[in-house]
């Protein structure tokens, strides 16, 4: 995550491929992108399927064809502050964001991750995640975005991951939402507690390459249906 106002837009969730979640660590990496740079018309029927829809914010399924968008959000220092301190590589990309981004679950027929287009101008903002935790089981999905510096501080965070939460438990069978950050980001956990998960616990986890703040600790967030609807 990254922000310095209002929500943290950045990204709710400390998803990278350099440092992959504790929770997903087991689950062998997909197959890499081998022409990332996608011709034009690939990929465009997905482009054109829209997966959520909320006042301000159409999600649809990320393609190879979103790979210079996806390159640019990761070379923005704001963006990736608590995720790896450091710009994502165009080898890094090809080989391990892209495959993760456009994995096909076995469980459901839904990719996990969604790029994020602002009703209207249709402007590229980032991605929104509503993953399984495990390949063979929807009960129980992590929730994350990373958007870029552009759509800080407007609520659009918040937005997206209410309506994917809202989604996950109304339509797709979802039991248990997760989401995990830095202990240090302050308003990304902000966000999350407003999508309405709740601390869940603190823990620890190995980094590559550690940065600033990661010696006080992870936190994760979560949220069951039965909680949900009561809330509801």
């Amino acid at each position: 995550m990254g922000d310095s106002s209002g929500d943290n837009e950045g990204g709710a969730r400390e998803f990278h491929p350099v440092r992959r979640s504790a929770q997903r660590a087991t689950r062998p990496a997909p197959a890499a992108v081998n022409d990332w740079r996608a011709p034009a018309g690939a990929g465009e029927d997905a482009r054109m399927r829209t997966f959520l829809e909320t006042e301000r914010l159409r999600l649809r399924p990320l393609t190879e064809r979103d790979s210079e968008a996806l390159l640019a959000l990761d070379s923005d220092p704001e963006v990736m502050r608590y995720l790896t301190g450091r710009p994502t590589s165009e080898e890094t990309l090809r080989t391990r964001v892209l495959p993760e981004l456009l994995h096909h679950y076995a469980c459901w027929d839904e990719r996990g991750f969604w790029a994020a287009e602002e009703r209207g101008s249709g402007a590229f903002l980032g991605w929104f995640e509503l993953a399984p935790v495990e390949e063979d089981s929807a009960e129980e999905v992590e929730l994350g975005y990373r958007l870029a510096v552009s759509a800080w501080g407007r609520g659009l965070a918040t937005e997206g991951a209410s309506a994917l939460v809202d989604k996950g438990f109304g339509e797709l069978g979802v039991a248990r939402v997760t989401a995990n950050t830095m202990v240090v980001n302050a308003r990304s956990r902000r966000v999350l507690e407003r999508v309405g998960l709740r601390l869940a616990r603190y823990y620890t986890e190995e980094w590559d390459e550690p940065i600033p703040g990661v010696e006080h600790g992870e936190v994760e967030y979560a949220l069951t249906r039965e909680e949900w609807g009561a809330r509801r």
